[in-house]
């Protein structure tokens, strides 16, 4: 199988978006009792926020990252259930990482309803560690998962100059 890139989603990608979506979460609906979150999301809005990405084109995965202060919440991540279990999962999950470390964010943030077990087992071989649950409402459970992504070594020198250097540096 060729390399499939991840992009950001375009308007000719929303059909594909909502279809991967729905295909990949309509079996948590008799499970849970709900629909999830993610069948009912505003693409469009995402994608013109430049969170929404996709792989293939047409889609057969798409995961939308969006930017908060100090992390990167990842809100949806979806692969068509034909095409899953071909490691396209692990290759999102490892966009989602870089992202971050792009957009300088030291951490990658999730949350999945705790009847998805599946998800769950996913994320904890990602390398990812629950670190709180909430129940929004009544037989409702959130497992929330982080992962520390920073890969920056700021140990030696910097392009930036010390204080005192600066100073130094003017007063010469």
């Amino acid at each position: 199988m060729q390399p499939l890139g991840v992009r950001y989603a375009v308007p000719v990608d929303l059909a594909a978006v909502h279809a991967v979506t729905h295909s990949a979460y309509r079996h948590y609906v008799a499970r849970i009792g709900a629909r999830p979150a993610p069948m009912d999301a505003d693409y469009p809005h995402l994608m013109r926020r430049g969170c929404l990405f996709v792989i293939g084109s047409p889609a057969i995965a798409t995961v939308t990252l969006v930017p908060e202060d100090g992390w990167l919440h990842l809100d949806n991540f979806a692969v068509a259930p034909d095409c899953q279990g071909r490691g396209i999962g692990h290759r999102v999950l490892a966009f989602a990482e870089e992202h971050a470390r792009q957009l300088w964010l030291p951490e990658l943030r999730l949350l999945t309803h705790a009847m998805m077990w599946e998800n769950q087992r996913m994320y904890t071989a990602a390398g990812y560690s629950e670190y709180t649950r909430t129940r929004p409402a009544p037989g409702q459970e959130l497992v929330h998962y982080r992962k520390l992504v920073g890969g920056w070594d700021f140990s030696g020198a910097t392009y930036l100059p010390t204080a005192a250097e600066a100073a130094l540096a003017g007063a010469r």
